[in-house]
């Protein structure tokens, strides 16, 4: 029986209110912290690919860190979910810790395990900690468990189908054993795992105080009453949209296995009244190659999100107003079978569609078009150092698009990857026998425009022993689109070097082509799309950037019809006036 106190607080009264609110974000960044400090693999610990939350005892989403990956933006919920209805009979014990990543429920890449454990509070769950984080090997035929070319799921990785590793706090160890024995990096893995073990026992004991101090009823309440906010706003936001249907489409290079094959990508959103409906019927069918998942669920939020709470906590409320339709059979919908070691491909130009389709509704909300691609191309070979397996891995980082009122950020992660980092390179040079050679900005990668693309990046790695290389790059056929006249952004290239030969592009898919000792390779990354016609752009931003190198003077001249003195790089004012005037004149009306 609750006493007076906790009658009231049940009430949701605003100070308890408040303090609930902000202890919960709280815990999920305290659980993150707890995961940097402990992971053993740089994915986790430097990268910091993602995601923790907390979710009440039906599995739906009470908070996630602000600081993980958007592109997981309350995709645990199917996780508990599912986890809920396989151990209906059985159900939970305190100590019990839970893991998969099955793809049938997370549609993801095998690599994205999750786990999580019960909150037990007087012998019932009351709620879920939960960690979803990329593991760096679970098997299959590639180094990293992310190959190109894999035509099935079974081929890319170990899956565990919601088994408890822990029960009841003891180990199973006969399953300990397996997932060590499916890795290629067993220790890292095994550390990684431990990490997010201790994160949502830390996350358990955090909510549990929270419990105990407030009580159950309170803290409940206080959680209800934050999703019913939550929902006020996205409705609101919603509304202020027009009411109507919206539709855009871009193709993906390919799946790479059909490399002459595009895939088609479409969206449709339709506004009425407060509601949003993302329709992903128009999607292109499943693919051979591994560019499938089933996270459609997972897109179409994330898109919601950037629309109407950006700045809010990632809560259940958030939702209530968001449709999906995503019939089976399209490539966000695949079987679970399919390939998807690359999923995130798809992914990431599919929310960018989202934005593309409202944008004439949004003019002054909206980005233009940015560097669409997830993972760079990474190496992988035998360390002689160690005598051990060894692979690059860093997040792709390119140019997001103009902004409707400034120019777009240089050299950051996809619009999907958030608080994702590019690994230092000093750890790079540590923990793989790379030499990293270049690492700056690709100038004239931005698609001009007034407000100009951000710029992509070019990293120069050379190997210091016979190695592999594995082509990773996509959307380099659809660039970058720019509005109002902006222009598209320049689109990723790669070439292969070595001392005393000519450079010779890179395949920008491929998997497994030898690379000797000595030898060189540079990316090119694409830059954003901009925004307004090109040549209204101030003259002394233009200046400016050729200045700081982000624009060549040619471009400068060319694009932006700015005519610099070579020698001075002062503006030739009237030079400047009479080029405007020619790329005016060429402009279609």
């Amino acid at each position: 029986m609750n006493t007076p106190r906790e009658q009231t607080l049940t009430q949701a009264d605003p100070i308890t209110l408040e303090v609930v609110r902000n202890a919960l974000v709280a815990i999920v960044m305290e659980m993150t912290d707890n995961l940097i400090r402990t992971a053993y693999s740089p994915i986790a610990a430097e990268i910091k690919d993602f995601s923790i939350g907390l979710l009440d005892a039906n599995g739906d989403s009470i908070a996630q860190a602000p600081n993980g990956v958007p592109m997981f933006c309350a995709d645990l919920n199917a996780t508990i979910k599912r986890g809920l209805e396989i151990y209906a009979e059985e159900g939970f014990a305190d100590g019990d810790i839970i893991l998969s990543n099955d793809t049938e429920t997370n549609g993801q890449h095998v690599n994205n395990m999750a786990a999580y454990s019960p909150i037990v509070a007087n012998g019932e769950v009351v709620a879920f900690a939960a960690v979803r984080s990329h593991w760096i090997d679970v098997g299959g035929v590639a180094v990293g468990s992310m190959p190109g070319n894999s035509r099935d799921i079974f081929s890319e990785g170990i899956q565990i189908p919601f088994m408890k590793v822990y029960r009841a706090g003891k180990p199973d160890e006969s399953v300990l054993r397996l997932i060590k024995t499916n890795s290629r990096f067993p220790e890292l893995v095994m550390g990684d795992m431990r990490a997010q073990i201790s994160a949502c026992r830390l996350g358990e004991q955090r909510f549990l105080d929270l419990i105990k101090r407030y009580g159950r009823d309170a803290v409940m309440a206080c959680i209800h009453r934050i999703w019913d906010e939550a929902e006020t706003v996205a409705r609101a936001a919603v509304t202020k949209i027009p009411d109507g249907t919206y539709e855009a489409a871009c193709v993906l290079d390919n799946d790479g296995l059909n490399l002459d094959k595009p895939i088609p990508l479409k969206v449709k959103v339709v506004i009425a009244g407060s509601d949003m409906t993302i329709d992903f019927s128009g999607m292109s069918p499943p693919v051979q190659g591994p560019f499938n998942s089933r996270a459609s669920g997972t897109i179409a939020r994330v898109a919601f999100k950037y629309l109407t709470t950006p700045q809010m906590a990632i809560t259940e409320g958030g939702f209530r107003n968001l449709k999906i339709v995503c019939p089976e059979g399209t490539i966000l919908s695949a079987p679970p079978t399919a390939p998807m070691s690359w999923f995130n491909m798809a992914v990431v130009s599919t929310i960018d569609l989202v934005l593309r389709a409202v944008q004439p509704a949004m003019p002054d909300a909206i980005t233009a078009g940015s560097a669409d691609n997830i993972g760079m191309s990474h190496i992988s070979g035998i360390d002689p150092r160690t005598g051990r397996v060894f692979q690059t891995f860093a997040p792709f980082l390119g140019g997001w698009g103009a902004r409707p009122n400034g120019d777009g950020p240089s050299a950051v992660v996809s619009l999907v990857q958030g608080d994702v980092r590019f690994m230092p390179i000093e750890v790079q040079e540590t923990v793989t026998p790379i030499r990293v050679l270049e690492f700056g900005l690709h100038n004239d990668s931005g698609g001009p425009g007034r407000y100009r693309g951000g710029l992509g990046i070019v990293l120069g790695r050379e190997v210091l022993t016979d190695a592999e290389f594995h082509g990773r790059f996509e959307r380099t056929k659809d660039a970058p689109w720019g509005f109002a006249g902006g222009k598209p952004g320049v689109v990723t290239h790669s070439v292969f070097r070595h001392e005393g030969q000519p450079d010779r592009p890179a395949p920008l898919k491929c998997e497994g082509m030898p690379l000797k000792k000595g030898d060189q390779e540079f990316s090119y990354t694409s830059g954003g799309g901009g925004i307004g016609l090109p040549w209204t752009r101030d003259p002394e931003r233009v200046r400016n950037d050729v200045l700081n190198g982000y624009v060549s003077i040619d471009a400068a001249r060319e694009q932006y019809g700015v005519v610099l003195n070579k020698a001075s790089l002062d503006i030739d004012e009237t030079a400047t006036v009479a080029r405007r005037r020619i790329l005016n004149s060429k402009e279609p009306t």
